[in-house]
């Protein structure tokens, strides 16, 4: 039997963000649709709708035109929410900024986007936003204007909209359609450079609406959602997975914080949470862990890495989250491509990444030959269907190396499919490091090294790590007559113009590299020796 499944097929929705938004508020106008547990506010449907329109129209009226790209650059709050919703009803393409980007990643996607309007928090943690969009200003001549979220700025995008007449945001749905692009992600690529992946209505709304149909959300759940909306986990499969369904999005904190979530779960008497393994292992280990009420929890999502068996047994049988469900995919796939169902076993929740989603299809490859292998063979695993990008923005001959001429998107992980059609994940062909779920491509990371005046040469590999699951090793060969380099001194060179995930924990300066017959470097040794050397 080939390792190759299509998904159930079920009628897509075939409408803009804005108008299935619109259909939600209609059918449930005063239930409750969004809360911030911070500052207290909290929105019915309609009240919702009322918001995002007014910032819709302050978008409109300061110039924003259909396909304009504007950034958000926030950790978790309603403004992101508002704003995610304003720019899909205007047909705006909404830039997610990472917020822990520093100045050279945030002018790279300012630029690479040609972005025309920021909406940003002031500052956030050690992340002084405004001081940095001051610091890049002269590099990034496009950004015409910048909007603090947390300050008078906000109120003021919104009074300039009140002169545009009551059916301006409507006229401008009526001229978008499902197929325009919505969004753009920026996924850091093997080559160095991050990758504008370009998503449309059609792809995110569909995936999130089928995300939340495999655990049966309805109008009745509360979703606790501390995953960063940046991502599409918090926007796609949190926020759009619950307006298509009525459900409530309950914002627990700017940032994930073990113990706010907790709280935010018992006192909001959410149904369903998120997250990645490291956020469920640090509520699961935190003191207070068994002072909150968790039991209307029903369900909910893991995803970004393997679920441990121990966590997952907690998940269910102390968090209540009997039909919490695994999720894999891609930015590239908006995102998810294979899901564990309601009612899988625990082995089918720890072990594999699920099955095919609805409407799509998978396959498992030969790498070298392109040729489907038998269940049970190592290879490639590729998806098609609705939910594959649009493409890179502005990069075609970047696009057509991942998505090949019958619309196949190679996600570059080694998988294998079992008999029953579920899936393993058992390697990444691009020597991808996973750092507590924030995907790292070494590449990146070496090619801003090279610009140390002490580096000659640096080579980047994942080392294991108890508490994110994976750390980063540097391999530096220095310069002729350089002075030794410590770790600290590297981070000291990377901190404020790289995030801080992607900043190497451990150096080792080397006289060179592993290679092979043909010259290249071999990673594989590299993790294998820098692990025994370390003691990890």
């Amino acid at each position: 039997m080939e390792s190759y499944a299509q998904g159930e097929t079920e009628p897509l929705l075939e409408e803009t963000i804005g108008a299935n938004f619109e259909r939600t508020v209609a059918a449930h106008a005063d239930r409750e649709a969004l809360v911030e547990v911070a500052t207290g506010r909290r929105w019915s449907w309609s009240e919702l709708n009322r918001d995002v329109d007014a910032l819709a129209r302050g978008l409109m009226a300061a110039g924003v035109e259909k396909g304009d790209r504007i950034g958000i650059w926030a950790p978790n709050c309603a403004e992101w929410t508002l704003t995610q919703y304003a720019t899909a009803k205007i047909g705006a393409i909404l830039v997610n900024v990472n917020p822990s980007y520093r100045t050279h990643e945030f002018a790279y996607a300012v630029n690479q986007s040609g972005m025309r309007m920021l909406l940003a928090a002031s500052s956030f943690k050690t992340s002084d936003y405004r001081g940095m969009v001051e610091q890049t200003a002269a590099e990034c001549p496009a950004l015409e204007r910048v909007v603090y979220v947390d300050t008078d700025d906000w109120g003021n995008l919104l009074a300039e909209g009140e002169g545009l007449h009551t059916d301006a945001v409507a006229e401008r749905m009526a001229t978008l359609s499902p197929t325009d692009p919505i969004n753009i992600q920026y996924t850091s690529g093997t080559t160095g450079r991050p990758k504008g992946a370009t998503l449309s209505h059609r792809n995110i709304l569909n995936n999130g609406f089928f995300v939340t149909e495999l655990i049966n959300f309805t109008e009745q759940d509360r979703l606790c959602i501390p995953v960063p909306f940046y991502h599409c986990f918090g926007m796609v499969m949190a926020n759009i997975g619950c307006t298509t369904h009525g459900s409530t999005m309950i914002i627990p904190g700017p940032g994930f914080a073990a113990e706010d979530t907790l709280r935010a779960v018992a006192a909001e008497r959410c149904t369903a949470l998120y997250g990645v393994p490291t956020m469920f292992i640090a509520m699961q280990n935190h003191p207070t862990f068994a002072e909150h009420d968790l039991s209307t929890l029903r369900t909910g999502i893991m995803a970004g890495s393997p679920c441990p068996v121990e966590v997952m047994k907690k998940c269910v049988d102390l968090m209540h989250m009997s039909e919490v469900s695994i999720c894999y995919g891609m930015t590239e796939t908006s995102p998810v491509s294979t899901q564990t169902r309601s009612d899988d076993d625990l082995e089918r929740r720890t072990e594999t990444i699920g099955r095919v989603h609805p409407n799509l299809e998978i396959k498992i490859v030969d790498p070298v030959s392109g040729e489907v292998v038998p269940r049970g063979e190592t290879g490639e695993l590729c998806t098609r269907g609705y939910s594959v990008m649009v493409g890179y923005w502005e990069e075609p001959a970047k696009t057509d190396e991942v998505l090949d001429a019958d619309g196949w998107m190679h996600t570059g992980d080694l998988a294998v499919m079992r008999e029953d059609g579920y899936c393993i994940v058992v390697g990444r062909s691009k020597d991808m490091v996973i750092r507590g779920g924030e995907n790292i491509y070494p590449r990146e990371i070496e090619e801003f090294l090279y610009g140390h005046p002490d580096i000659q040469d640096v080579q980047v590999v994942g080392v294991p790590d108890e508490k994110y699951g994976e750390e980063l090793c540097a391999w530096v060969q220095l310069r002729e007559g350089a002075e030794p380099l410590t770790a600290e001194a590297v981070r000291e060179y990377a901190t404020g113009k790289l995030a801080h995930y992607k900043i190497p924990r451990y150096v080792m300066v080397v006289e060179e590299f592993p290679i092979t017959v043909t010259g290249k470097v071999r990673k594989v040794e590299m993790r294998k020796v820098s692990t025994e050397k370390l003691g990890l």
